[in-house]
């Protein structure tokens, strides 16, 4: 697989940083706008705190999750709440925000709105991607009764309910996560490096959801330091 390794996460950081920062301005360039997807949970905070300090035209820039847990904008385990405090800030506040939670609680309506939201957006430029122990990526989770669904589904959005998280999910499917120019799996500490070692090409995708966006099967790179 395609592997970036760094000797500290401050490394790490900064030339993720600058390589996303450069096919954002890249794509504004080309097309006249941009769309880049991240994710949650703790290892990209100092990248989305160098992200907010870049100067980009964010103006032309969309920014969405690939995930979010299935909570109130107010809640502490929110993924919108830590972006908009991180990364919102300052000329990112610019940025076009697409919310995976723009009607809660109502989840129908809410699928329905996502997925028209979704359908207006082109490939990608952009996609972030994170990695739990369990092989898990956004939320798709091995453990949940609708991996099947939400990694062979042509539709753009799904819910999960993992057995072993808290909170019900909402996350972007397999298929609509792979339509980008550019992604990248970013992984931070040992035993992450660890899991990735031991996928191999006949590792189960519904066991190890991360497997499908790397190669031979995906074209994400991996982004990764101790």
């Amino acid at each position: 697989m395609s592997e970036q390794a760094f000797g500290t996460t401050e490394a790490l950081d900064q030339a993720l940083c600058s390589a996303v920062a450069n096919r954002l301005a890249e794509a504004v360039a080309l097309r006249g706008s941009a769309t880049l997807v991240i994710s949650g949970g703790s290892t990209p905070r100092e990248l989305y705190r160098l992200l907010a300090k870049t100067s980009l035209p964010w103006q032309k820039i969309t920014v969405l999750l690939a995930d979010d847990r299935w909570v109130a904008l107010d809640h502490k385990d929110s993924n919108e709440r830590m972006v908009r405090e991180l990364l919102l800030r300052g000329e990112a506040a610019s940025a076009h925000f697409l919310s995976l939670a723009p009607v809660y609680p109502d989840e129908a309506a809410n699928l329905l709105q996502v997925e028209a939201a979704l359908t207006q957006l082109p490939t990608f430029d952009v996609v972030l991607l994170g990695m739990g122990l369990d092989g898990h990526t956004a939320s798709l989770f091995p453990c949940s009764a609708e991996i099947n669904h939400a990694m062979t589904t042509t539709a753009r959005v799904a819910m999960t309910q993992p057995a072993a998280a808290p909170h019900r999910r909402v996350t972007l499917t397999r298929r609509r996560l792979e339509d980008s120019r550019w992604g990248a799996v970013h992984i931070v500490g040992d035993e992450k490096s660890r899991v990735l070692e031991g996928i191999n090409q006949d590792t189960s995708e519904a066991s190890t959801p991360v497997a499908a966006f790397l190669p031979p099967r995906g074209h994400f790179e991996v982004w990764q330091a101790p």
